[in-house]
């Protein structure tokens, strides 16, 4: 058997976790911290410098470097938790279907297409953070004007700073703090669109506790519906009259897994995101003739900040039992580039489709 390549900041954290000096080391470190090496297990095909940003400050690239350096020396804490022990080597007729697991897959990395979105204005709700936010940073970088809507401050102002930063200018991004639910907010919105608005992200969403209809509570119910449903029609409504008086736009929303399938979600958040696909179908087949495209993303598992509850053990159970399959979790950056496609002109022929941007699990 060759040896292990040195690893680096570039490797993977499954091959870091795998590796017989970085295993006990990134495990030693998971423990000091509390944490158990499966909290990586959705993100365990990135490379470990791509922590730095995942994890908001509390990983630095100071950190990367510092366990870069004990792996190269050797540095196996006293008493860490081995490293996991590799699969025995078998006949290839024998081998597991999932046996190309092993190869270590080239890195996903974004490429901006200068220009895509130049003189086009497009509004971005859930702007503040994970999809929402990967979406309105790369339509600033290729070009176009946001008008970033968000209901919090904090998490706008971060995404302005480093658009700034990256030397975007300042007049890319229109950030708004507005509840997609209330009348008089859906109207500031469209106000800041100004006179054209070429393109709506419809992204901001609320997950549901996973209860079944048998638990459900109307609270629960209520405020699944009224975000992801009303909140999505709202903004649909009121940007339609000026797309069809300039003759083209493009509508994306986000559905989910759960748009695709009854076992995703809860049935608050799975009824909201089919309503979303119906809401996407009939507005594209009623304007597609008048030039607008209206269509809808339908995400697997994506490391955002919205999380999943249990509040049912039923729910708990089902869900669980039916992510058996499911597939590694993506970064924001992943589904931006599946609806800036459809929000852009790439995206020419393509109206009342649900494209399913899940790594395949549909599929199974």
């Amino acid at each position: 058997m060759s040896p292990s390549k040195p690893l680096t900041g570039d490797s993977s954290i499954k091959t870091w976790l795998e590796d017989p000096v970085g295993g006990p080391i990134i495990r030693d470190l998971l423990a000091q911290a509390g944490q158990d090496p499966d909290v990586l297990r959705p993100v365990h095909r990135l490379a470990l410098k791509r922590l730095i940003k995942l994890s908001k400050g509390s990983f630095s690239q100071e950190m990367v470097d510092q366990l870069v350096a004990r792996a190269a020396a050797g540095d196996v804490p006293a008493g860490a938790p081995a490293a996991s022990a590799p699969e025995p080597e078998t006949d290839a007729a024998e081998a597991p279907a999932d046996a190309t697991d092993a190869v270590e897959r080239p890195e996903w990395v974004e490429r901006i297409d200068q220009g895509r979105f130049t003189g086009k204005t497009v509004i971005v709700t859930g702007a503040g953070s994970g999809i929402g936010r990967a979406t309105a940073s790369r339509i600033v970088r290729e070009g176009g004007r946001v008008v970033a809507v968000d209901v919090s401050q904090e998490r706008l102002d971060d995404l302005a700073e480093e658009l700034r930063a990256a030397e975007h200018d300042g007049a890319g991004v229109v950030t708004l703090v507005a509840d997609i639910t209330d009348d008089a907010k859906i109207a500031d919105i469209l106000a800041a669109g100004g006179d054209r608005i070429d393109g709506l992200a419809n992204i901001a969403g609320i997950m549901d506790d996973m209860t079944p209809i048998g638990e459900l509570t109307d609270a629960v119910w209520e405020r699944v519906m009224r975000v992801n449903v009303d909140g999505t029609m709202k903004l649909m409504r009121a940007v339609v009259p000026g797309m069809l008086a300039q003759g083209h736009g493009s509508i994306v929303n986000t559905a989910s897994e759960a748009a695709l399938r009854g076992s995703a979600a809860g049935v608050a958040y799975t009824t909201s995101k089919h309503a979303v696909v119906g809401l996407t179908k009939s507005t594209a087949f009623m304007y597609g003739p008048s030039g607008l495209r209206v269509n809808a993303v339908a995400p697997g598992p994506t490391i955002t900040n919205i999380e999943a509850s249990f509040a049912s053990p039923l729910g708990a159970q089902r869900v669980r039992q039916a992510m058996a399959l499911l597939p590694d979790a993506a970064e924001a950056e992943a589904l931006a580039a599946s609806i800036t496609f459809l929000l852009s002109d790439d995206g020419v022929n393509v109206n009342g489709v649900v494209l399913a941007s899940d790594g395949g699990w549909s599929a199974a």
